[in-house]
């Protein structure tokens, strides 16, 4: 199944008018135009250097407002019916395992069903200073969160044991019924690889990633699904759209979906539109979804 997603930014002052209401509307609208997800992004604490942040200017001031994704997500839950609700990402591991799986379990059964969970690691050492954690071994503490919550969540009771975690006869529940996908985020490595193929229902390149990126962290991810013996044909890859403008500052609507059929000839599964790019004012934004989802739409068929 092929998706269509909207990056929806709760952070900074884009969205913040009205205590936020603003991006509820703009989750409500996405609902209505036709987009399969909505998404949000994570950060717990921000220090003043965000020099490690190699891919584009980043986006806000250290002090600028970051809503917590998980809390976003379930209130926006309570105003939508149908639209999937997605992380991407969530530090999985500054939550530690047990609490994220019983937060993710709570709002994917008060959502009906609709959360899909995107995890990676991050980038900034002090939000793990901040949370008495070592930045060093965030790969390790990550594999952790990932091997709790599929315990929790399948098991009653539940056991781990791992190098740094063990626990037995354990309950958490509420357990999702259908099970929460985990979209894990990374580069190609040899951990991102076997935590996608291990943990992952879907993969989320690195940002900046091209399309033969795509072809080859599918390649590789699949074959590594299969030597775990999972179908590599069920894997989710989420790529992002690039939205081409005319000479007069509008969408060029066929350049841009071009692209869009470019990401899905290369494996893509989901393709993710920022709202920015859609446009800077959320208003002019909204007023353009319906005829994006429909060109969309037609280039899925």
């Amino acid at each position: 199944m092929t998706t269509f997603s909207l990056n929806v930014p709760n952070f900074g002052t884009t969205l913040a008018e009205d205590s936020y209401a603003k991006l509820v509307q703009v989750c409500q609208s996405a609902e209505a135009a036709g987009f399969d997800r909505v998404l949000v992004t994570d950060h717990v604490v921000m220090g003043s250097d965000n020099s490690a942040y190699t891919w584009s200017a980043f986006p806000t001031e250290p002090d600028a407002n970051w809503l917590e994704p998980l809390t976003v997500l379930a209130f926006v839950a309570g105003q939508t019916k149908t639209i999937r609700l997605g992380t991407g990402i969530v530090i999985a591991a500054l939550r530690g395992g047990a609490v994220l799986a019983k937060t993710a379990a709570t709002l994917d059964l008060l959502s009906g069903g609709r959360l899909d969970l995107g995890v990676g690691t991050g980038w900034q050492e002090r939000e793990y200073e901040a949370a008495g954690m070592d930045f060093g071994k965030r790969g390790p503490l990550l594999d952790d969160a990932l091997a709790v919550c599929r315990a929790l969540w399948s098991s009653a009771p539940a056991s781990i044991d791992t190098p740094r975690l063990k626990f037995d006869d354990v309950y958490c529940a509420p357990r999702p019924a259908a099970g929460i996908p985990i979209w894990v985020s990374g580069s190609l490595s040899k951990a991102v690889v076997r935590r996608v193929a291990t943990w992952g229902d879907g993969w989320i390149p690195i940002m900046g990633a091209a399309d033969d990126d795509l072809r080859e962290g599918i390649d590789v991810i699949g074959k590594a699904m299969a030597d775990l013996g999972r179908d590599p044909a069920e894997l989710q890859v989420r790529g992002r759209l690039t939205v081409v403008r005319g000479s007069d500052g509008s969408i060029d609507l066929p350049a841009t979906m071009i692209g869009a059929e470019q990401l899905l000839e290369s494996g893509a599964t989901d393709v993710l539109v920022a709202l920015a790019a859609v446009d800077p004012d959320p208003d002019a934004a909204m007023a353009e979804f319906g005829e994006l989802v429909a060109a969309f739409a037609k280039v899925t068929r």
